[in-house]
C-alpha cells in the first residue's frame, strides 16, 4: 500500500491477523502455561500505564500536522519536516496498537484491550481527517518539482518511491474535503469486520455433541478441529453435521456482517473512481488484474491434478465413497505423527540450516526470546499469525499449537513471516519496511517447503513415508487450491454487488457450494460434499481482508521455485533470497519477486508447480504400489 495513505488508515494496516490455519490444544488457562511458552509484551511497553503515558504523549503531538498545511511544496525543507513527522507518528501508533491488539487476542472476550483499541481507533480517524491534505497539497504540485525536491535533499530518498507511487495513483486521489470524508468514514465501515471478530470468536455459542463413544462435549473450534482431523469416521460425521448446522443458525446474521464488508469495498472503490472493487485493492500495489484472474484460470486448468489428488486419498484410506469431512483425517494406519512443541522447533532448526547461520540464529532467538505465543487458552484468537509491525523492536508470533505435524508446518510457516518482517525491519528505514501483502506468503511457505523436503528425506518408513507426502500434498490442497477457490468466491460475490444484485446468507451459501462442488468434483463422484459445507465461508475471517487470500496461493507457487534453488547449495540463489527477505517495499511485489528470480505475471510458476505436485503423488503411488506386490 501507498506509504503516504498510512496516515489516513493508519489502524487498518497495523491488522498482521495471518489465519494461515486454524489449530487447538487441550486447553488450559494461561497461569497454568510456563512463562517461555508465552509472549513478552513487555518488550513493547512495560504495563498498560507505560502504554498509556506513550498513548498521551502522541495524542498531544497529532495536532501539529496542521502546521504542514500550505508549506509542503514550497521548500524540500518542508517536506522533509512533514514527512518525518508522520514517519515518527506512525511507528509509534503501530507500537501503541500492536500491544493492545496482542493482549486482546490472548483473550478475546476481555473487553478491557478491545475498548482501548477502540480508543485508538477513534483518535486516528480523527488524526486522518486532519492530514487527509497531505496527498491533495503534495499533488497540486508537477512531479519534476517534487523530483527536484528529492534531488537537493539526500533525506527525502527513503521517500521517493511513496512519492512516485503517490503520483502514479494521482487519478484515484481525491480532493481534500473528499478525503477528509473517507477517512472519517473508516470508523464505519470496518464495523462488519470488528463485529464478525468478536461474535465469532467470542460470543457464537457452541453446540453440544455426543461423539460415538458416549461422551458429551462443547464442540468448540478447537475441538473441531481436533476432532476433524481423527481417524474415526462416524466422530467426523457428527462434529461436522453439528459444527455447520450450528453456524446455520445465525446464517442471516453472518450474511450481513459480509454484505457490510462487501458494500464497504464498494463504496471505497467507486469513492475513487476505479472500475472495480477487485481494481482498487490491486492498483495501489501495481498488481494488473490479470495476475488474479490468471491465478484462477490456471488453478482451475490444474483441478484434474487435484483430483487426482483427491482419488489418491480415497484409496489410502480404503472408502467407497470420499468425503468432504474425510479431508483432513489420517490416510496411513496406525501412525502417528505427534510432535511436542520442544521437538518442533528442533525439526524446524534442523529444517532451516540451509538458510545459514544469521537465519538460524534468529530462529533461536525467537523461540527463547519469548517472540511466541504457543498454546491455546479460553478466548485465545483462533489461528495463528506473525505480527512485525513494530519496526525498532522484533516480530511476535501467535499460535494455537497442539502437537500435530500440521502444527509443526505452522511453526515454520509463522517463523518465515517472522524472519521477513525481521529482515526488512533491520534492512530498510520505517518509509519502505513494510513488505507489500502480495509478498507476504513468499517466506512463509517458502520454509513449509524446506521443512517438508527435510523431514521426507530423513524418513525411510514407508508409512510414515506416506503420511508426510500426503501431509505436503495437503498443503497444495490448502494453500493453491483452497485458497484460490476462496479467492475465486470472494471475487464472485464482489461482482454480483457491484452488479446491483443482493447478497445474503443464502446467497453466499449457494456461490459457495456451487465453486465447491466444482473443485472437489462433487457432480463427478470424486469427492462428496455434503449440503451443510454451504456455511464454510461463514467461518473464514480472510474474507474480511479484502482480496488477500489469492496470495496465499501466488505465493506458494512463487516459493516452490525458489526453495528449490536455495536447497540445492545454490550460494546466489541465497544471497537473491536474502535479499529479498530485506527488500521490505523498496520496490513493487511483482518487480521484488523477479529479482529473487520469479516471475509472477507469467504461467511458468504454476506450471512447475502442478509438476511439483504430480512429482509427489507419483512417489505416493510408487509405495503404495511396492506395498500392494
Amino acid at each position: 500500500m501507498n506509504y503516504f495513505k498510512l496516515k489516513s488508515n493508519l489502524i487498518l494496516l497495523v491488522i498482521l491477523a495471518m489465519f494461515a490455519t486454524t489449530s487447538a490444544y487441550s486447553q488450559k488457562t494461561r497461569e497454568e502455561i510456563a512463562e517461555k511458552y508465552k509472549w513478552n509484551l513487555t518488550d513493547l511497553f512495560a504495563n498498560d500505564e507505560a502504554w498509556r503515558n506513550a498513548l498521551n504523549g502522541i495524542a498531544s503531538r497529532l495536532d501539529e500536522v496542521e502546521k504542514f498545511k500550505g508549506t509542503l511544496t514550497q521548500s524540500s525543507a518542508n517536506l522533509l519536516k512533514a514527512l518525518e513527522y508522520n514517519t515518527s507518528i506512525s511507528k509509534e501508533s503501530l507500537k501503541l496498537y500492536s500491544y493492545v491488539g496482542m493482549n486482546s487476542d490472548l483473550d478475546t472476550r476481555d473487553m478491557k484491550y478491545t475498548g482501548m483499541k477502540q480508543e485508538l481507533q477513534q483518535l486516528f480517524s480523527k488524526f486522518g481527517a486532519k492530514a487527509a491534505f497531505i496527498e491533495p497539497e503534495i499533488l497540486t504540485a508537477e512531479w519534476e518539482k517534487i523530483d527536484g525536491f528529492i534531488k537537493q535533499e539526500p533525506k527525502l530518498e527513503v521517500y521517493r518511491k511513496g512519492l512516485e507511487d503517490m503520483f502514479r495513483t494521482k487519478k484515484h486521489t481525491l480532493s481534500e474535503p473528499e478525503e477528509r470524508i473517507l477517512a472519517l468514514s473508516r470508523m464505519a465501515t470496518s464495523t462488519a469486520g470488528s463485529v464478525y471478530s468478536t461474535f465469532a470468536n467470542a460470543e457464537m455459542p457452541n453446540p453440544e455433541v455426543t461423539l460415538s463413544n458416549g461422551e458429551k462435549i462443547e464442540l468448540t473450534s478447537s475441538e473441531y478441529n481436533k476432532i476433524r482431523s481423527s481417524a474415526n469416521r462416524k466422530d467426523r460425521e457428527i462434529v461436522f453435521k453439528a459444527y455447520w448446522d450450528n453456524y446455520a443458525k445465525f446464517k442471516a446474521t453472518y450474511g450481513e456482517m459480509l454484505n457490510g464488508k462487501v458494500n464497504s469495498d464498494i463504496y471505497r472503490f467507486r469513492a475513487r473512481q476505479y472500475s472495480s472493487s477487485l481494481e482498487a485493492s490491486l492498483y495501489p500495489n501495481n498488481i494488473p488484474v490479470e495476475v488474479y484472474q490468471s491465478l484462477i484460470t490456471n488453478v482451475n486448468k490444474s483441478l484434474p491434478s487435484f483430483h487426482r489428488y483427491l482419488n489418491i486419498k480415497k484409496r489410502m484410506m480404503g472408502v467407497d465413497t470420499l468425503k468432504y469431512l474425510d479431508l483432513y483425517a489420517p490416510v496411513v494406519k496406525d501412525v502417528d505423527l505427534k510432535y511436542s512443541y520442544d521437538e518442533a522447533t528442533k525439526i524446524v532448526l534442523e529444517a532451516l540450516k540451509p538458510m545459514g547461520e544469521e537465519y538460524v540464529s534468529t530462529v533461536k532467538k525467537a523461540i527463547n526470546e519469548r517472540w511466541i505465543d504457543v498454546f491455546s487458552t479460553p478466548g485465545k484468537q483462533r489461528g495463528a499469525y506473525s505480527n512485525g509491525s513494530s519496526h525498532d523492536g522484533h516480530p511476535y508470533i501467535l499460535l494455537n499449537y497442539n502437537d500435530l505435524y500440521n502444527d509443526v508446518s505452522t511453526l515454520a510457516h509463522e517463523l518465515g513471516h517472522t524472519m521477513h518482517s525481521y529482515f526488512s525491519n533491520k534492512t530498510q528505514p520505517f518509509p519502505l519496511s513494510r513488505y507489500e501483502t502480495f509478498v507476504a506468503e513468499v517466506a512463509s511457505t517458502f520454509n513449509e517447503v524446506l521443512l517438508f523436503n527435510y523431514i521426507i528425506s530423513t524418513e525411510k518408513n514407508d508409512d510414515l513415508k506416506l503420511s508426510i507426502l500426503m501431509n505436503w500434498l495437503d498443503n497444495f490442497k490448502g494453500t493453491l487450491f483452497r485458497q484460490t477457490q476462496f479467492a475465486e468466491f470472494e471475487l464472485k460475490i464482489h461482482e454480483m454487488a457491484e452488479q446491483g444484485k443482493p447478497l445474503t446468507g443464502e446467497t453466499f451459501s449457494k456461490i459457495y457450494k456451487e465453486i465447491t462442488d466444482k473443485y472437489y468434483g462433487n457432480d463427478q463422484g470424486i469427492c462428496k460434499v455434503d449440503d451443510y459445507i454451504s456455511m464454510e465461508w461463514a467461518a473464514i475471517p480472510h474474507f474480511y481482508r479484502t482480496f488477500y487470500v489469492y496470495q496465499y496461493s501466488t505465493s506458494f507457487t512463487a516459493s516452490i521455485s525458489l526453495a528449490e534453488k536455495v536447497m540445492s547449495g545454490d550460494q546466489n540463489a541465497l544471497k537473491s533470497y536474502m535479499k529479498f527477505l530485506s527488500a521490505g517495499g523498496s520496490d513493487f511485489p511483482i518487480e521484488i519477486l523477479k529479482n529473487a528470480g520469479v516471475d509472477m505475471t507469467t504461467s511458468d510458476p504454476f506450471e512447475k508447480t502442478t509438476a511439483a505436485m504430480n512429482k509427489v503423488m507419483d512417489e505416493i503411488e510408487k509405495i503404495l504400489d511396492k506395498k500392494k506386490k
